[in-house]
This record gives C-alpha cells, structure tokens and sequence, in this order.
C-alpha cells in the first residue's frame, strides 16, 4: 500500500508505521470473521475478542498518526503491547487466517515499539 500521495507532514515521517497499523488492522478484522466461522466458534473466543482489541488499537493509532497527534507515541505503545497480546493469542491456533494475522501483529508491535521510542 503506498500511501504517499495521502500523507503530509508529520505523518509522512510515520509511513511505515502507519502501514503496519493498517496491515495488522485487517488482519485481525479478517481472522475475527474467520474464526466465527470457524465449526467451535466457542474454542475462539477470546481469538475473536483479542482481534477486535488489536484492530481498534491499531486504527486508534494509525488515526493519531496521521493528524499528528501528541498523544500518538503513547498510542502507538499501547498498540505495540495490544498487539503483541493479540500475536500471542493467535499463535496459539493452527488455522492460516490466525497465523497471518500473528505474522501482521508482530510486524506492527515492531513498528510501533520504534514509533513509541
């Protein structure tokens, strides 16, 4: 996803963070709808629910990116920390969708450490 052409000062500077928020964010939305298809959607329960967590944090954060947000650093640390709950959680099960979506949570806790630094 270039978002180049959408970015301006100071969220410019944030692009790959930004990115990785957005990335994660439908990772965890996807996982969340695929695991309530799942045959034991009670099994995935708190995968479901550490997914939605994980897709608010990170929309919260790639928002508070994007405005240039004082607040966005400290946003960005408590997404780093949703998110690596949310890779946790996920790597616990063997379906795809949650192995992709713990793949984009550690991707973007990463990138938010960075930010929240």
């Amino acid at each position: 996803m270039d978002l180049s052409q959408y970015l301006i000062e100071p969220a410019d500077r944030y692009r790959a963070c930004i990115e990785a928020c957005l990335e994660c964010l439908v990772a965890c939305e996807s996982c969340a709808s695929a695991c309530l298809r799942e045959d034991d959607v009670t099994k995935m329960a708190d995968c479901i629910r550490t997914d939605l967590e994980c897709a608010l944090a990170c929309r919260t954060a790639a928002v508070a990116m994007v405005r240039g947000s004082e607040s966005a650093k400290a946003v960005c640390g408590v997404c780093a920390d949703v998110c690596e709950r949310c890779a946790e959680e996920c790597a616990k099960h063997d379906q795809d969708h949650c192995k992709r979506c713990a793949d984009a949570c550690r991707r973007c806790a990463e990138e938010c450490r960075k930010m929240s630094a």
